[in-house]
């Protein structure tokens, strides 16, 4: 503890908003141990706690508004990869967004007391809209009680904390290899996967694909929408006469698919990844269907008619911007 105190002495603040900022941005870094530190310094008067609690706050709102930033021009898109893990991720971006929309301002005020949201809180208020000046306040009271609760704590308890900081640094460090240990699994899992499972990559391959030009040619073709996230902006197009197959709920659309006809299906997502998925489960279930390849985004480019998705297909997310 005395080489903590002493680490401090020399580099508090710098310290202090260093940790703060890093675990604000997402790095799982635990800056409340740093703040306990802190206040522990201040109290054997080797630090300034007002000082300490400035740097603690700057460096927790500068990783905070970099996040809001970062959901502001990411928009719905940052909700798709946050709910990718979910077993039905429309189902998890729609209840996620109404949750943040009924409960974001007490969840800035308290998500830095919880492991993983205070990561999330941050990002979600700008993606879904919440007023930067509103957001800025808001925040500021959370960062701000969480500094203070952990400085305060540390200050008013010096000697318990002397005596707990080393016990928590040894258990962090086995939990830091557990912790590597199981991500050395999870990767390994998702790589045999990725190459090698139902859905892995040698499986990918085999589904065929097909040329803008060749799928305009087909006047009898039936062209299908399976983009994973949805119809979640105003003004979204689709290819034109194309029809929505939702990718997350394929056992309730596999009627649509028409017979005697052929099957293209398109996506706006990198690779075309979300269409081979949708084409390679229904090849499984005896299906033949061709992705186009490059999406919409090669339609358009091609000039081939496209068309606004009718307004029963949007769902509006709910956003703070819009009353």
């Amino acid at each position: 503890m005395d080489e903590i105190l002493q680490l401090i002495q020399r580099h508090g603040p710098a310290l202090l908003f260093g940790f703060c900022f890093l675990e604000a941005a997402g790095v799982p870094i635990p800056a409340a141990l740093a703040l306990l530190a802190g206040g522990a310094a201040a109290a054997q008067h080797v630090a300034d706690l007002r000082v300490l609690a400035l740097a603690g706050l700057l460096g927790l709102l500068l990783g905070d508004v970099i996040l809001y930033v970062v959901g502001r021009f990411t928009g719905w898109w940052l909700l798709g990869i946050l709910c990718r893990l979910s077993a039905n991720p429309e189902s998890c971006i729609l209840s996620s967004a109404d949750r943040f929309y009924r409960q974001g301002r007490i969840t800035l005020l308290l998500a830095k007391f919880v492991p993983g949201l205070s990561a999330l809180a941050a990002p979600l208020a700008g993606s879904m809209r919440m007023p930067a000046h509103e957001f800025l306040v808001l925040d500021g009271l959370g960062a701000a009680l969480y500094a203070g609760v952990y400085l305060a704590l540390g200050y008013l308890a010096g000697d318990a904390v002397k005596q707990f900081l080393p016990v928590v640094a040894a258990a962090g460090r086995v939990i830091e290899v557990v912790a590597a240990l199981g991500l050395v699994a999870f990767l390994a899992w998702r790589y045999w996967q990725s190459h090698f499972g139902a859905m892995g990559s040698r499986a990918l391959q085999q589904v065929p694909k097909a040329d803008v030009s060749d799928v305009a040619a087909h006047s009898d073709a039936a062209v299908f929408d399976v983009r994973s996230h949805g119809y979640y902006e105003p003004d979204a197009q689709r290819i034109k006469g194309a029809v929505r197959l939702e990718p997350n709920r394929m056992a309730t659309t596999l009627t649509e698919l028409p017979e005697g006809k052929p099957v293209f299906l398109y996506c706006t997502c990198y690779r075309e990844a979300t269409s081979l998925r949708v084409a390679q489960h229904l090849r499984q279930l005896g299906h033949h269907p061709v992705v186009i390849e490059g999406g919409l985004e090669r339609w358009q480019k091609a000039g081939l008619p496209v068309e606004p998705v009718p307004a029963e297909d949007i769902i509006l997310l709910p956003n703070f911007g819009r009353k």
